[in-house]
């Protein structure tokens, strides 16, 4: 995952465009449509990004990007707790169990 090389407290917009991929002004209108991304500003009114921001981020940009959701399917699924990108899912987890067992079963 991308956030493991977070090491500083505040990042800027350019910084975080970098880590992230992301143009600075999808980062903007991802501002307004999701409230729980919501990095502070200095007192020069530039936006400071933490690692949590950066976080958020990264789960907006999984959610739209690899899993396909609209939006307003992304903001839902922010606001219940969407998982982060890379956790598994209960249908993964059924398979892998299944597997180990049958691996199980195989062995003497």
């Amino acid at each position: 995952m991308k956030t493991d090389t977070i090491k500083k407290l505040y990042y800027s917009i350019s910084e975080v465009s970098e880590i992230t991929g992301l143009k600075a002004h999808v980062l903007r209108y991802w501002e307004t449509e999701f409230e729980q991304l919501r990095p502070k500003k200095n007192r020069a009114g530039n936006r400071t990004y933490t690692a949590r921001d950066i976080e958020i981020v990264e789960r907006i940009q999984h959610l739209l990007r690899d899993e396909k959701y609209t939006i307003e399917g992304a903001r839902q699924a922010l606001a219940r707790g969407a998982p982060a990108p890379g956790a598994a899912s209960h249908e993964e987890l059924a398979e892998l169990r299944a597997f180990l067992e049958d691996v199980l079963n195989r062995l003497p």
